[in-house]
């Protein structure tokens, strides 16, 4: 049995703030093809992958296809709009005290357990660090306010965050 938290969708609040991001990207006509899925089913199914670090084929039945779903991640990737949600809620973070994202950063380290692993020093993607989007998504996400955001490394984020202050 799956815990409830893994269900648990983003408040209209949190996508009051990200809706205008998506409609920006949206072309402005589908000419073919079947009709659009919802953008906050979709941003849901994203951002439970996100939660669970589960693949893309164990999306529950709740959400959209997980074909949808990527496809739709890869183009809010492409386009910039997943960055740019992500942005908008890690602000609206800051403005109510949950997250200070001056003191930010990421530890990368990690200690090989086989013999002669030199070789495989290079992590393949399941073992990449999480990144400050994920952690964004989980801390927004959370229904426990008390829950630390893990410690990153402010890059992507300073024109952001400088704006902000």
């Amino acid at each position: 049995m799956i815990p409830c938290l893994l269900f648990m969708d983003i408040t209209n609040e949190q996508w009051h703030l990200a809706s205008p991001i998506i409609a920006g990207a949206v072309p402005a006509k589908q000419v073919t093809g079947m009709p659009r899925v919802d953008d906050r089913s979709i941003l849901n199914g994203i951002l439970w992958i996100c939660r669970t670090v589960a693949p893309w084929k164990d999306l529950p039945d709740k959400y959209p296809s997980y074909q949808t779903c990527h496809r739709r991640f890869q183009d809010w990737v492409d386009k910039g709009v997943w960055e740019n949600i992500l942005v908008r809620l890690a602000m609206d973070l800051k403005k109510r005290g949950k997250i200070d994202l001056a003191e930010c950063f990421i530890d990368g380290s990690f200690a090989a357990a086989k013999k002669g692993a030199a070789e495989l020093a290079k992590l393949s993607g399941e073992r990449v660090p999480r990144s400050w989007r994920l952690q964004t998504a989980m801390v927004f996400l959370s229904p426990f306010p008390h829950m630390e955001q893990a410690p990153m490394k402010l890059t992507s984020l300073r024109k952001h965050y400088q704006k902000a202050l």
